[in-house]
């Protein structure tokens, strides 16, 4: 059993702030790519829903991650053996990053498809046809799969589950504040959007090849430089474009 008391105790130190802030920043960075899920599977919805979809989603996600960290002993348990499949020893943790794979993978195929087969924007596909009930259970959906990372990378860093539902909360806030800018920055500038589908496409693989036990860690950095590098030129090219309409 977790002694909160103690993590109460110890809450309103120094130390304890720059960590919350330290954590904040962290959660930040690690949902760069479950913004992006969410700003283009809000995207489908009319736009006057949109905002109501991304925050019911995330507010549903935060009250997850909560629960998650007040039960952290059962989120640690995840880490030990279920099964083992010649010679494979699969945790709960690997089955819940394979399935999010699986399901991120077959979403951002379906998606790229659409767009270069064209259906996105013809007759084929019904705005009202998708609800809003479907949009934020994606949402919370994906956000349950990388709940598990970013909780465990919390949990390498401090002990103290208060500091870290803190922290929580306050990069949910931030997430929410700024994810209705990104999804109108993704879904206006198509190259850019392409981008994103791309860059969750990686993200699939890396969820399934960290079910796999591969050491994804060495893979990650690279993953994320390389599509900032590529966002920068694309950001590049989209002001030159704008300089030669001008003229």
């Amino acid at each position: 059993m977790h002694d909160f008391a103690h993590d109460w105790a110890t809450l309103f130190s120094g130390s304890a702030l720059i960590s919350i802030l330290t954590l904040t920043v962290l959660e930040i960075v690690l949902g760069v790519d479950n913004i992006i899920f969410i700003s283009i599977v809000a995207g489908k919805l009319p736009r006057n829903k949109q905002p109501k979809a991304r925050a019911i989603g995330l507010s549903l996600a935060l009250l997850f991650r909560i629960g998650l960290l007040v039960s952290i002993t059962w989120v640690l348990g995840l880490q030990k053996p279920l099964l083992t499949l010649f010679g494979f020893a699969a945790t709960g943790r690997d089955m819940i990053l394979f399935g999010g794979g699986v399901f991120l993978l077959v979403k951002t195929v379906g998606e790229i498809h659409n767009r270069i087969e064209g259906t996105e924007e013809g007759a084929i596909l019904d705005l009202k046809k998708i609800s809003m009930n479907r949009v934020v259970m994606q949402i919370v959906f994906i956000d349950i799969v990388f709940s598990f990372d970013s909780i465990l990378t919390a949990v390498s860093i401090v002990s103290n589950v208060l500091i870290m539902i803190g922290a929580v909360i306050l990069a949910m806030f931030l997430m929410l504040a700024f994810s209705g800018k990104v999804s109108d920055f993704i879904n206006r500038h198509p190259t850019i959007k392409m981008l994103a589908l791309s860059f969750l496409l990686l993200v699939s693989f890396i969820l399934i090849m960290d079910a796999a036990h591969v050491n994804v860690a060495i893979i990650k950095p690279y993953i994320y430089c390389s599509m900032a590098f590529a966002f920068g030129v694309e950001m590049l090219n989209m002001r030159e474009r704008k300089k030669k309409e001008k003229k």
